[in-house]
C-alpha cells in the first residue's frame, strides 16, 4: 500500500516538473543577471527612465526567453563594453548579450547557438546619389570613409590595395560628409548607422546597400564562472533562442527598438527626465 501511494507521488511530481510554471525547478536559479554594451542602438543602450538597466532589442528578447524559462532576466548597465565584458568572465553577471565569437572568450564563456542577431558592416550612401553596388570591386574610383578598419581581413587587404578610404573621428561626421558630397559612400554597421540617422534627422536622405561588406553574429553567452550555469540552462536558452528565431522575433524586436529610439530622440528632455 505504502509503496503504491510513493509510486503516486513521484508521478505527480514529475508531472508538475513538466507544467511552465514549475519548469525552473530543472534549474538552479530563478532570476539571471545579463548586460551588454551601454551605447549600442537599437541593440542596447542606457535606460533614460531608469539608469541602472539597459533597454533595446538584447534587452526584450531576453525578457522573452526569461517569460518562456519561468524566470526572471535583467539587463543591467555596464560604464562600458570592456566593463560588461569583464563582469561576465568574473560571473558577476551571468549573461552577456551582444558577444561576437573569439577563441579567447570560449575559455571564459559558453555561447548560445544560434546567434539572433548579427553586426552587418554595409555600404551607406545618400539616397539621391546611389551607384550599383553588388561586389567590393564596384567600390573602386569612388571616394569612400570609414571610423574603423575592422571588417575582416579579407575585406582590409583589398581596400588597402584598391579603395581610397579616409579615416574619420566619429560616424556622425563622415554622415554630415556624405551628405555635402565629399564623400561618395560610407562603411559601417547596418542597424546602428540606422539609429544615428534617426537621431541626425536623415532616414530618408541615407540609405544601406546590399550586400554587406561583412557580417558576423552577435550570441549570447553564459559565464563559465557563472553560478547558474548548467546543462539544464545551456540546453533550454539555444531550444528557446532557436523557436524564437524561428518565428521572425529577433528582426521585429530590431525594428520596434529603432522605432523607440527614434522617439526618444524625438521627445522633450524635460519628458525623458520626468
Amino acid at each position: 500500500m505504502l509503496d503504491r501511494v510513493f509510486l503516486k507521488s513521484c508521478l505527480v511530481f514529475i508531472a508538475l516538473l513538466g507544467m511552465p510554471g514549475l519548469a525552473m525547478a530543472a534549474g538552479k536559479c530563478e532570476r539571471l543577471v545579463a548586460t551588454g554594451h551601454p551605447d549600442y542602438p537599437p541593440f542596447s543602450w542606457r535606460d533614460p527612465q531608469n539608469p541602472q538597466r539597459l533597454i533595446g532589442a538584447q534587452a526584450d528578447l531576453l525578457a522573452r526567453l526569461g517569460k518562456e524559462l519561468g524566470v526572471r532576466i535583467e539587463m543591467l548597465y555596464s560604464r562600458s563594453w570592456d566593463k560588461a565584458q569583464e563582469e561576465v568572465r568574473s560571473g558577476r553577471v551571468d549573461l552577456l548579450a551582444g558577444a561576437a565569437l573569439t577563441l579567447a572568450d570560449l575559455e571564459t564563456m559558453d555561447y548560445v547557438y544560434p546567434a539572433v542577431f548579427s553586426r552587418a558592416k554595409v555600404v551607406w550612401v545618400r539616397s539621391v546619389a546611389s551607384f550599383p553596388y553588388i561586389e567590393w570591386a564596384d567600390l573602386r574610383e569612388r571616394r569612400g570613409a570609414m571610423v574603423s578598419s575592422d571588417f575582416g581581413l579579407a575585406f582590409d587587404e583589398f581596400a588597402k590595395a584598391n579603395l581610397s578610404l579616409e579615416q574619420g573621428a566619429s560616424l556622425t561626421q563622415l554622415f554630415q560628409k556624405l551628405m555635402l558630397g565629399e564623400v561618395d559612400y560610407v562603411l559601417h554597421e547596418r542597424e546602428p548607422g540606422q539609429a544615428l540617422a534617426y537621431t541626425l534627422g536623415l532616414q530618408d536622405d541615407l540609405l544601406a546597400l546590399s550586400p554587406p561588406i561583412a557580417s558576423e553574429g552577435l550570441y549570447l553567452s553564459l559565464s563559465h564562472n557563472s553560478a547558474c550555469n548548467d546543462p539544464w540552462l545551456r540546453g533550454q536558452l539555444a531550444k528557446k533562442m532557436t523557436e524564437l528565431a524561428a518565428a521572425g522575433l529577433p528582426e521585429d524586436l530590431l525594428q520596434r527598438n529603432l522605432l523607440r529610439w527614434k522617439e526618444q530622440r524625438l521627445r522633450p528632455a524635460s519628458a525623458s527626465n520626468q
